[in-house]
């Protein structure tokens, strides 16, 4: 395994996503776009709430304008890093096979792709948490920042396991569309949570975990680790999938 040949790959990757100018436009565009209609459409009005992962007695009251806030962040990270990571996998498949005739190895390719992912889920989970803070001032920044992160890795790998799976386009986006809006445009919602039925379904959903540590980070000063390392947990079994599904369609091609 070469690390010139990594490092090539992985620049080669990245050059191929920045020159889709509408995918960068995009992601610039529709966190602004889904926090602008929170503003324009949510109250002040305080809401009383309970999280799933802390304690029976312990009650959070926030303006539902900030609990809308933080919910539409983190399903904004949620969506475009799935997109993203089915993109990163579908996309240039003729290019990867000519880079294996050529010498490359499996292993060289997958990481210069997940770097690639990591990288992406790094920007746009500052560039959603800074506009986020913005506009309504989170309790803890940075551990909301990696809350972000940890649901661009979770939905990032479940894209790369759509990626992988799925060879059409279309397929594959209706696919992240599936569970990416059940789950983490509806379901993770702390208010819509406190009244469900079955909770114990929502609980074993992908965005709970980043959901919980994000709302917690937000609005307490209480520990997301817990919640961040199964969060993490999660997305490495998607990871872990996607890649033997991966190295298996790479090894045919070769």
């Amino acid at each position: 395994m070469s690390l010139k040949r990594i490092m090539i790959s992985f620049k080669m990757t990245l050059l191929m996503l920045l020159r889709r100018r509408i995918v960068l436009i995009l992601i610039a565009v529709i966190p602004v776009v889904f926090l602008m209609i929170v503003g324009l459409t949510s109250t002040e009005r305080p809401l009383p709430f309970r999280l799933a992962s802390l304690s029976e007695e312990t009650i959070i009251t926030v303006s539902e304008k900030g609990i809308n806030y933080v919910f539409f962040a983190v399903a904004s990270v949620g969506f475009l890093l799935s997109f993203l990571a089915m993109n990163l996998i579908q996309k240039d498949k003729d290019t990867t096979r000519r880079l294996i005739i050529c010498g490359y190895s499996p292993n060289e390719i997958v990481i210069a792709k997940l770097a690639t992912a990591f990288v992406f889920m790094l920007l746009i989970a500052t560039y959603v948490g800074c506009i986020m803070n913005a506009l309504y001032n989170v309790n803890n920044l940075f551990l909301f920042l990696v809350s972000l992160v940890s649901i661009g890795y979770v939905y990032g790998c479940y894209g790369l396991l759509v990626g992988s799976l799925i060879k059409r386009e279309l397929e594959g986006i209706l696919m992240i569309v599936l569970l990416v809006n059940i789950d983490v445009g509806w379901l993770q919602n702390p208010l819509f949570y406190e009244e469900a039925q079955n909770q114990l379904i929502i609980r074993y959903l992908p965005a709970y975990y980043p959901s919980q540590s994000s709302m917690i980070s937000a609005f307490t000063e209480y520990s997301i680790g817990h919640s961040i390392a199964l969060g993490l947990l999660y997305g490495s079994i998607f990871l872990i999938l996607s890649l033997i599904i991966y190295y298996r369609t790479m090894k045919v091609n070769k």
